[in-house]
């Protein structure tokens, strides 16, 4: 097929469609061009910044005719930081979007047609996440600055004003850098790797109000340690710990292995539905805990869990889940490979006095299939809340081996979801998909599904 466009040109196209990415999808000549920032219905002129053989990528230049779900936005920088893909849509028609993505996913790949579900937004969906990692570096003129990476690359964007993320944590960020910089403090350099603090990272409890402070740095100590513990806690009382986190391997990972107290016991807590639980420096915690509630009251309800049931809790975590299991299961074993969550867990499990909960550490592919094929320990229903990534095929086939009567999907990806339930609908019906907006004016959405055995097997 001859390319019937070309890089540098401008063309007039119509949006038809949006992708899974929020992008506007047009066609010149049967041929797909990508147009980040635009919205089906409008009328664009655009260059074209990239040809591929099977499609290309435009720049919006002038929107000629305007779609009535456009609204202007409230951030400066998302076009560059790329954290807020959808500010441009009013709120109700990104829902809308993301549902028509998932549903997209489900007529290409599935037999069975299912309706994907509306999504589930957020009532107040600002200022929602609840862990803010901010890279410290030196720009073009040699000054320090924080904010955030633009857009596929290691440029800092400095922000003004983030309408996404908590503004306690935001301030406090704010106010450990111009400390640092007020102190003549080095700042890391990615490309000699000299210079001390890498990333200021902050977590707060959304319910309890609880602030975690780590500062990252490519060292041992800080200059000052004891003066900037003293500034933090005289102007942030609701900072409950400090934490050093070592870093001085050359990686894109933001955080190192090693942590040192520096104030507190080196963790906060949140609360949950009716738990509460820890969150360390390392383990991992949804950064939108009002939808997660949410999320895993879906889960929950979707599986009607009884006082017969085991269940086995696929990723685990912090072993949010596996906890708002427990009250109406016999016994639910977490897995989970992260060795500091795994603790957290185990300690979560004692906070809430939860004691028919087993967590195990381990990659799950192979914990799995060892608790199934050698302990013969065979749960009635499975939860599952991988990775990207997906479900590994090993673990897939134990699943159809044993025939749980139901999987309850929790996916951050739809398309290694849709992927893996076209592996199990032969064996299992797929009852429900429903799109959960954990990321609102983000491309990401959470879903959950489920799946219960057909009757014939």
């Amino acid at each position: 097929m001859e390319v019937p466009i070309k890089k540098n040109q401008e063309y007039i196209v119509d949006i038809i469609d949006n992708g899974f990415e929020g992008e506007g999808i047009a066609k010149i000549n049967n041929f797909t061009i990508f147009i980040p920032n635009s919205i089906k219905g409008e009328k664009v002129k655009v260059l074209i910044v990239k040809v591929l053989s099977s499609h290309a990528f435009g720049k919006v230049l002038e929107i000629i005719k305007k779609s009535d779900k456009r609204v202007e936005s409230d951030c400066n920088t998302y076009k560059r930081c790329g954290g807020c893909n959808l500010r441009h849509i009013k709120y109700e028609e990104t829902l809308k979007i993301k549902q028509n993505a998932v549903q997209s996913l489900v007529n290409k790949t599935l037999k069975t047609k299912i309706q994907v579900e509306e999504t589930l937004g957020m009532k107040n969906p600002y200022f929602y996440r609840n862990k803010a990692q901010y890279p410290v570096g030196i720009d073009k003129n040699g000054k320090p600055q924080i904010g955030v990476f633009a857009n596929r690359t290691h440029e800092i964007i400095p922000i003004k004003r983030c309408f996404i993320q908590n503004e306690k944590n935001e301030q406090l960020a704010k106010f450990v850098f111009n400390w640092i910089v007020k102190n003549n403090i080095s700042i890391y350099d990615e490309k000699t790797r000299k210079g001390l603090i890498r990333h200021i990272v902050t977590k707060i409890g959304i319910k309890t109000n609880k602030i975690m402070c780590i500062i990252v740095i490519n060292g041992n100590k800080i200059p000052k340690e004891n003066e900037l513990i003293k500034e933090i806690l005289n102007n942030f009382q609701e900072v409950k710990t400090i934490v050093k986190n070592i870093n001085t391997k050359n990686t894109n990972v933001i955080m190192g292995k090693e942590n040192v107290n520096l104030y507190g016991n080196g963790y906060i807590e949140d609360i949950l539905g009716e738990y509460r639980f820890k969150i360390s420096p390392l383990s991992f915690y949804q950064v939108n805990p009002i939808q997660a509630e949410k999320l895993y009251d879906l889960g929950v309800q979707a599986a009607k869990i009884t006082k017969d049931d085991i269940v086995f809790d696929l990723y685990c975590g912090i072993g949010t889940i596996s906890i708002f299991m427990a009250k109406y299961a016999k016994k639910v074993y977490g897995i989970e490979i992260v060795e500091e969550a795994v603790k957290d867990a185990k300690e979560n499990a004692l906070k809430n006095d939860i004691k028919n909960v087993e967590f195990i550490t381990g990659d799950v592919e192979n914990i799995l299939d060892k608790l199934i094929n050698k302990d013969n320990i065979i749960p009635n229903i499975i939860m599952v809340d991988p990775p990207r990534k997906g479900l590994d095929n090993k673990s897939i086939d134990n699943i159809i081996k044993i025939h749980p009567k139901k999987v309850i999907y929790i996916s951050c990806n739809p398309a290694t979801l849709i992927r893996d339930l076209k592996k199990l609908e032969d064996v299992y019906e797929i009852s429900s998909i429903k799109p959960v907006d954990m990321f609102p004016f983000t491309s990401h959405v959470e879903v959950c599904a489920l799946l219960e055995l057909k009757k014939c097997q």
